[in-house]
């Protein structure tokens, strides 16, 4: 990598920051193609749980991104336990929830910068997966951001799980920026294991064998999506549902305010 290019990542990096991001890495399209939600993605059950879009084709086994990706600028918000309304979703906050507008203004800051500055006409990623959205937890490992914790979250060596994502396409191939050998789960009693209400981590789903890899869900196989699910649908009616009017749903984050690293004091 000579110096120029290296420069130009830094320079990425550093502007992502100025427009409002808390951290910031690059990770390669060809390694994210690669990476274990899209290899296990063909083997999983159907499902279209909270997050996910009603659509005619429910299965979405193929990388739906731009065709010209070739890196993906990953956008890191931290979300303090003391910020709790950063993630509660309202149909009157652009974007579904006041952190992904936040990150929406600063992915267009940054995408600006790049065509004015570089010339380089980035794309914004959608936040679901059926629209061309990309597995934003695969992605920040990549870029060297975290890695992904026991509780199924990205945790970052700065803010633990405490953080929100999002994404920026660059049709020119950057260097990575990781990932980075940081594992705080190891070793861990798991205490994010145990508050869950659902039992969401109580028992083992996926088997290395059937998958063909060992990097899997909590790491260990146990996450089951379906449980936390009940949860979240369960925060949804005490709220009234998505899309009422004044209704304002306040996520489930017991799991995440568990983990010890990265905890206010």
């Amino acid at each position: 990598m000579n110096n120029r290019t290296n420069s130009l990542e830094q320079a990425v990096v550093g502007e992502a920051m100025r427009c409002g991001a808390d951290l910031a890495g690059i990770a390669d399209a060809g390694a994210l193609r690669r990476s274990p939600s899209y290899q296990m993605l063909p083997q999983l059950d159907h499902y279209d749980g909270v997050g996910t879009l009603h659509t005619k084709d429910k299965r979405f086994e193929e990388v739906a991104w731009p065709e010209e990706a070739a890196s993906f600028v990953v956008i890191c918000l931290a979300h303090s336990s003391q910020v709790p309304e950063l993630d509660w979703w309202s149909a009157d906050v652009s974007g579904g929830t006041e952190g992904n507008r936040r990150l929406i203004e600063i992915t267009r800051c940054l995408a600006e910068w790049l065509a004015d500055e570089h010339g380089i006409e980035a794309s914004s990623i959608p936040y679901h997966i059926e629209r061309g959205g990309v597995f934003l937890k695969d992605a920040a490992i990549l870029a060297g951001l975290g890695c992904l914790g026991r509780n199924n979250m990205l945790i970052t060596p700065e803010f633990g799980p405490r953080v929100r994502l999002r994404a920026l396409a660059l049709p020119v191939a950057l260097a990575a920026t990781g990932p980075s050998s940081f594992d705080p789960c190891e070793g861990c009693p798991e205490p994010c294991r145990d508050p869950c209400p659902e039992d969401a981590f109580g028992h083992r789903l996926y088997e290395p064998e059937v998958y063909g890899l060992e990097e899997l869900p909590a790491r260990s196989g146990v996450y089951d999506r379906t449980a936390c699910n009940v949860r979240m649908e369960a925060d949804k009616a005490q709220a009234g549902g998505l899309g009422t009017p004044g209704a304002t749903v306040r996520w489930c984050r017991r799991c995440e305010f568990a983990c010890v690293r990265g905890r206010e004091e």
